[in-house]
């Protein structure tokens, strides 16, 4: 999680400054989107508990193991030592909304990382209770349907905040956050 200085990364001196700089590698992206994708689709069109309901399911647990996999080993802004949120991280970036002094980073800021790191939780969790509902020793159980529902339902109001910060963060920043993770680049 590195704020942006007056110095560009990824640029010497002698080069001219360039207009975008690459922050989200192809697997971050096809992650992030493979996640909006089924959650749609599991969420408002595909009937519950139904195959293809719970193939999409499959998608996000086998989505969630390369992307935990990818936070030790990929690129800079995908590890999970770059955009971590300590205590001091996240008071630090309040405090500077609050000042009204705030930096830009390249990767999450410490409240997105939060929030990313929250949604993919809840995600497993939902995975997993889903997956649980197949299994003998728990058909029919109504308490884990619910359970299952409920972190469902938890997701979808924590998308559509995350969605609004990064409308919000894009305008303040004078930058288009939604088309970053399409093309993977940010200005520099």
């Amino acid at each position: 999680m590195t704020a942006i200085s007056s110095r560009k990364e990824g640029v010497s001196p002698s080069d001219t400054t360039p207009k975008s700089v690459k922050v989200w590698d192809p697997i971050v992206r096809i992650f992030h989107w493979t996640i909006v994708t089924a959650c749609t689709l599991n969420l408002f069109i595909l009937e519950e508990g139904k195959y293809w309901h719970r193939l999409t399911g499959y998608v996000v647990g086998a989505a969630i193991a390369v992307r935990l996999i990818w936070g030790f080993i990929g690129t800079k802004h995908a590890r999970f030592t770059d955009f971590w949120p300590t205590p001091r991280r996240v008071r630090d970036q309040i405090a500077s909304i609050i000042d009204r002094n705030e930096n830009r980073y390249l990767g999450h800021n410490p409240l997105a990382s939060m929030m990313m790191l929250l949604l993919v939780a809840l995600l497993a969790a939902t995975a997993l209770t889903g997956w649980m509902t197949t299994w003998d020793a728990f058909w029919g159980e109504k308490w884990l349907e619910r359970l299952h529902g409920t972190i469902a339902n938890s997701i979808m109001v924590l998308v559509f905040i995350h969605a609004g910060a990064a409308v919000l963060e894009s305008w303040r920043h004078r930058e288009n956050l939604i088309w970053a993770m399409v093309t993977g680049r940010k200005n520099a």
